[in-house]
């Protein structure tokens, strides 16, 4: 494993140099679900299959770019799915950006992730990893080396920042009625667009939540479970937090029928998800 997390960390790096000088434009090509990628989405997906695919002990890899699972090894044991630049259409405006991955041992589900990681693209590069029983590991990059940094991610039991996802008007009555019970509560709205900055200021600044329901528009969700979801229901998790589905169903018990199925999803403290169970109507 400590091979694999040290070829996301040589990724991170590669790719911020994309994020630096790269082409903002669009390209002429198209990820699974048909929208249009970024010239950068394209030079990421391409610079992390490369890398990946040199790993020994790696069975296969999905990308969240690419509609087909490309088999390395079928007899290693594990398949990495990754999503290459999460916030792709927010770096533009010069916002921080992310990359995803989840390690799974076996058939790709929520109980056959063992390890998650995500980058963040921002002042600092920085990397957050973990391992399945273990609380997460955070380092920076700085002046060429990869730094541990001190601040355990450890969420307290109630935050201040609430981060909700989705078109409101698509938004379910009840849902919007949760979301303005937290701000009449004085909470901080946190969202930029892009899944891993927003769940890392949770992090860091100990806990919150982040919202995407399911809508009239899009009543699966619009985040994938095996790229997106699944790897940070791992880290919430392990920071003593919350990731729940709209059913108060663990994030980390789904098992995808397919590798670019979606679902609406909850990530927070506790005092936040519990608040949304009772909004939801969900049994404790």
């Amino acid at each position: 494993m400590k091979t694999i997390l040290d070829s996301i960390k040589t990724i991170a790096v590669s790719v911020d140099a994309l994020i630096q000088e790269g082409d903002l434009g669009y390209s002429t090509q198209h990820n699974a679900t048909g929208d249009t990628q970024l010239k950068m989405d394209v030079a990421a997906d391409h610079v992390i299959e490369e890398a990946l695919s040199a790993l020994a002990h790696v069975r296969a890899i999905i990308s969240e770019e690419k509609e087909d699972v490309l088999i390395l090894d079928p007899q290693a044991p594990y398949t990495i799915c990754y999503d290459p630049l999460d916030g792709s259409s927010i770096v533009d405006a010069n916002f921080t950006v992310g990359a995803i991955f989840g390690i799974y041992e076996g058939e790709p589900s929520g109980a056959s992730l063992i390890t998650a990681a995500y980058v963040l693209f921002g002042r600092h590069i920085e990397m957050v990893s973990v391992e399945r029983g273990n609380p997460p590991v955070r380092k920076r990059f700085v002046h060429g080396r990869w730094h541990p940094m001190d601040q355990a991610f450890m969420l307290n039991d109630k935050g201040k920042h609430n981060a909700p996802g989705g078109t409101q008007q698509y938004w379910p009555a009840y849902h919007k009625a949760f979301i303005d019970s937290l701000f009449a509560e004085g909470y901080r709205l946190r969202y930029s667009g892009g899944m891993v900055p927003d769940l890392h200021h949770l992090l860091v600044k100990g806990g919150g939540i982040f919202s995407y329901p399911a809508t009239t528009d899009v009543p699966n969700g619009k985040l994938r479970q095996l790229f997106e979801v699944l790897p940070f229901a791992l880290i919430f998790e392990a920071a003593g937090g919350q990731a729940i589905d709209h059913h108060g169903q663990r994030l980390l018990e789904l098992a995808p029928k397919h590798h670019h199925d979606t679902t609406p999803c909850f990530f927070g403290s506790n005092y936040e998800i519990n608040a949304l169970k009772k909004a939801y109507g969900i049994a404790e």
